[in-house]
């Protein structure tokens, strides 16, 4: 070989060195992050990499225990992840999440004032945290399996179907599932009794456990996210879930188009109204990726896309133009203002009530 051949096959060798290190920079731009299940609309994530290329790791959670046991035993390895409220709100004073530079999120600029207010009782100021999607904890029931059990023209408007023993016990054998979470349940229990749903005394949380205990033989399973699917296939009658995975479920059954018409309820003595929300956990090793990922969230056609797919009401006052009529004119989803005098919130507890609360939840699914 000649030294004009080698030095040509040197310089080769040494572009190709250079545009595959220059490739594996460009792979090194990640986003690793935690997000509840069933929450996120088909091909945002992908439109995100490929307009910025950022890759995005994505995992899934079905409890708030789960992402703040990750959070709390430090080096999670994630840099996005969206804690519901009251578990945010403990969260910052443990100082798990570095505060939003909004800076580099001009697109908050589309949050929605009613949202954020609300969300400053757990964040105040809105440092830390910027709404992804918000809804209620309510009831949703197969329509036509409630009027073979319970009459023609049967709705489900009150706690008490859930809440009475020999009510609930009408709806065993066609499946009854419920969120596997004591800060749902126990809080509607509360709440139905009379009582505050944010209580921290230990006879009234133990009054709430045995109303849940006394229904827990009617229950086929307690889990936070399996409900949705059963729901729509009609292997299940009846859940305690959460009013946007309910939608869902309608919107899958609709699509399956297998006959079966899902109802949900937002029971008249009241329900619960929470948030999910964007943070930024303290050690997140691509911060920056994580403030694209966070800002492309709050864009309005892409809050937009994913309240349409997810049946959620969002927090940008931006997207509510872009967002299908069906969704925004839904009360379920977006509650009018009667119905938002109705819900109330829960606060976070500290950790001896909160280890009362665990021990009680315990009880109620083992019967023990």
């Amino acid at each position: 070989m000649t030294r004009g051949c080698i030095r040509s096959a040197l310089a080769l060798a040494a572009a190709v060195l250079t545009l595959s290190v220059s490739a594996g920079r460009a792979e090194e731009r990640v986003v690793n992050f935690y997000n509840w299940s069933n929450y996120m609309a088909p091909g945002v994530l992908d439109d995100f990499t490929r307009e910025t290329g950022i890759k995005v790791v994505y995992d899934t959670f079905d409890a708030n225990e789960t992402l703040e046991t990750r959070l709390l035993a430090g080096k999670s390895g994630y840099d996005v992840v969206v804690p519901t409220a009251y578990f945010l709100q403990r969260q910052i004073k443990a100082r798990i999440f570095q505060p939003l530079d909004k800076s580099k999120l001009p697109n908050l600029a589309n949050a929605w004032p009613v949202v954020t207010e609300r969300l400053a009782i757990y964040d105040p100021g809105n440092q830390f945290a910027a709404n992804y999607m918000w809804g209620t904890t309510g009831i949703g029931y197969n329509v036509k399996a409630i009027e073979k059990i319970l009459g023609p023209g049967a709705r489900i408007d009150s706690w008490d179907m859930v809440f009475k023993p020999e009510n609930l016990a009408k709806f065993k054998d066609c499946g009854v599932h419920m969120l596997d979470s004591a800060d749902d349940i126990f809080p509607a229990a509360l709440n139905y009794l009379g009582l505050d749903p944010n209580s921290t005394k230990q006879a009234d949380l133990e009054k709430a456990a045995d109303v849940v205990g006394k229904v827990a033989p009617s229950v086929r399973k307690f889990h936070s996210s399996e409900y949705l699917s059963a729901l729509a296939t009609g292997e299940i009658c009846l859940v305690v879930g959460w009013s946007g995975d309910i939608m869902q479920a309608r919107s899958r059954a609709e699509e399956a188009k297998n006959g079966i018409e899902i109802g949900y309820a937002m029971p008249k003595e009241g329900a619960q109204m929470f948030f999910d929300n964007l943070a930024i956990p303290a050690d997140a090793q691509h911060v920056p990726e994580a403030y694209a990922l966070i800002n492309y969230l709050y864009r309005p056609e892409v809050a937009a896309k994913n309240s349409d797919f997810l049946s959620y009401a969002n927090g940008n006052l931006a997207s509510q133009k872009l967002i299908d009529p069906k969704i925004l004119g839904d009360k379920n989803i977006y509650p009018d203002d009667a119905t938002l005098k109705k819900l109330f919130v829960i606060t976070a507890r500290e950790p001896a009530t909160q280890r009362v609360i665990n021990r009680l939840w315990t009880k109620v699914k083992t019967g023990r």
